[in-house]
C-alpha cells in the first residue's frame, strides 16, 4: 500500500483489542491477539537512508543462523517495496531490526526491484526475497483488454547470502511469476519453499538442496523440484494496492497443511499434503470465509497453538470503522481477536511471529508510518 498523507495519522496510536475471553486454549499454548499489551514493546523506524519505504515482508533470523555476518538469531529483516519517491514496486532495500530496536540496512539492491513480502531466512545462513518491479519504476499497474496485468514485471526469487550479499537469482515464467509472500519448511541443508504467486493467482513449491563449501558455509541453492500446487486466486490490478493476489502462506508441519490469505478472494484457504503433492490442488478447501473480519487479508502467520493471526489491507471489502485489521482465527475458521495497527486504511501488510520461552515474538509492519511494531510477550 501507498503511505498515505500525514493528515490521516493525526493522534496516538490505540491499541483496541476486540475478542472472546478466553486466552489460551486447553494444551495451555498462548493465543496471540488476546495476549498483546496495549503498546509494542518497541516500534522501530524501516526507512533506510536512501528513502525506501513502504515496508512489506518480515522475517526472523533463526536460532542456528551461522556467525560470520551482521545478522543474529532474533534479528528481524524488513523488506521495502518503494523507493523514496513512494513509487510502488521499486523499493531495493532490507532492513534489519535487532532485538533493541535498532535500524540497519542488510541489503541494497538494483534500482527498480521492488521487494515483496516473499522474505524468510534459512537456518543454513541465507536470506530469500521475492520482488515484483513496476514496469519503468513507473509505479502504475493497469488491467490489459486480455484480463492480464500491463506495468508489472514477473520479478524472481533472490537468494542472498549472510552478509548481504547477491548469490543468485531464481526466475520462471510460469512458476515464479510475481512472488508475492512465502513460508518455509526448513530441514538444514535441504528446504521447501512456498511462494505465492500475485500475477498468476498460483502457489509454488519449491524443493530446494543447500550444499556447503568446505568451511560449512552455504552458497547457492539447488531447485530440484518445482510444483504447482495451487491455482485459481483472483488476481488482478489495484489503484491503491497495486496489484491484489494470493499473499500471505503458513505451513501446518506436522499435519501437512499450507494455508493461503488469498486477498482478492476475501477469504482463507488451506492446501492438503502441501509438502508432497505432486499435483494442483486448486484453491484447495475454504477455512475463513468472514466478511465481518476479512478486509482483503495479507500477511498471514500462524501461532504455536494453530491460530492463524492475518493482516488485513483494506483494498476488499473496506470497513472504515475497522482500519488497518489485524485479525486472529482459530485454524478451523473461528474468529478469536482483532485490533487495529493503524487509524489509516491500507497500513497493515507483512507480520511474523517467533515462538520464545514461555511466550512469543510478534512483529508488524505499518506501512503508513513506516515502522515495525514489536511486541515480546513472556
Amino acid at each position: 500500500m501507498k503511505r498515505k498523507p500525514a493528515c490521516l495519522l493525526l493522534g496516538a496510536l490505540m491499541l483496541m483489542l476486540v475478542a472472546n475471553p478466553m486466552r489460551a486454549h486447553a494444551d495451555g499454548d498462548l493465543q496471540v491477539i488476546p495476549n498483546l499489551p496495549a503498546t509494542p514493546t518497541f516500534s522501530a523506524n524501516t526507512v533506510p537512508a536512501d528513502g525506501d519505504q513502504n515496508p512489506y515482508g518480515v522475517a526472523f533470523v533463526p536460532a542456528g543462523f551461522p556467525a560470520g555476518g551482521p545478522l543474529r538469531a532474533g534479528d528481524i529483516l524488513v523488506s521495502n517495496f518503494n523507493n523514496s519517491a513512494n513509487l510502488q514496486g521499486t523499493g531495493t532495500t532490507i532492513v534489519q531490526i535487532t532485538p533493541q530496536g535498532q535500524t540497519l540496512l542488510f541489503f541494497q539492491g538494483r534500482r527498480g526491484l521492488g521487494l515483496t513480502t516473499a522474505l524468510g531466512v534459512l537456518r543454513s545462513g541465507l536470506v530469500l526475497v521475492g520482488n515484483v518491479p513496476s514496469t519503468g519504476g513507473a509505479g502504475v499497474c493497469t488491467q490489459g483488454p486480455n484480463g492480464q496485468e500491463q506495468g508489472v514485471e514477473q520479478g524472481s526469487l533472490l537468494i542472498l547470502d549472510r552478509q548481504g550479499r547477491l548469490l543468485m537469482e531464481l526466475t520462471s515464467a510460469t512458476l515464479l511469476d510475481g512472488p508475492w509472500d512465502l513460508t518455509i519448511k526448513d530441514s538444514g541443508t535441504q528446504a521447501q519453499v512456498f511462494v505465492s504467486n500475485v500475477l498468476t493467482g498460483t502457489v509454488t513449491r519449491l524443493d530446494l538442496s543447500i550444499p556447503e563449501d568446505e568451511a560449512g558455509a552455504a552458497e547457492r541453492v539447488i531447485v530440484e523440484e518445482a510444483t504447482q500446487i495451487a491455482s485459481g486466486y483472483l488476481h488482478r490490478c489495484d489503484p491503491a494496492a497495486f496489484v491484489v493476489g494470493p499473499t500471505g502462506l503458513a505451513l501446518d508441519a506436522d499435519k501437512d497443511i499450507l494455508y493461503v490469505a488469498s486477498t482478492g478472494d476475501n477469504a482463507i484457504f488451506a492446501i492438503q499434503h502441501a509438502s508432497v503433492t505432486a499435483s494442483d490442488a486448486g484453491m484447495g478447501q475454504l477455512i475463513v470465509h468472514d466478511p465481518g473480519h476479512l478486509h482483503g487479508p495479507l500477511g498471514l502467520a500462524r501461532a504455536a497453538n494453530g491460530d492463524l493471526i492475518t493482516s488485513q489491507g483494506d483494498a476488499v471489502n473496506p470497513n472504515k470503522k475497522h482500519p488497518s485489521e489485524i485479525v486472529e482465527f482459530t485454524a478451523k475458521g473461528t474468529f478469536v481477536a482483532q485490533f487495529s495497527i493503524d487509524p489509516a486504511s491500507g497500513s497493515a501488510f507483512g507480520l511474523a511471529l517467533e515462538p520464545s520461552a514461555g511466550g512469543f515474538v510478534f512483529a508488524a509492519v505499518d506501512d503508513a508510518l513506516n515502522v515495525l511494531d514489536v511486541w515480546v510477550v513472556k
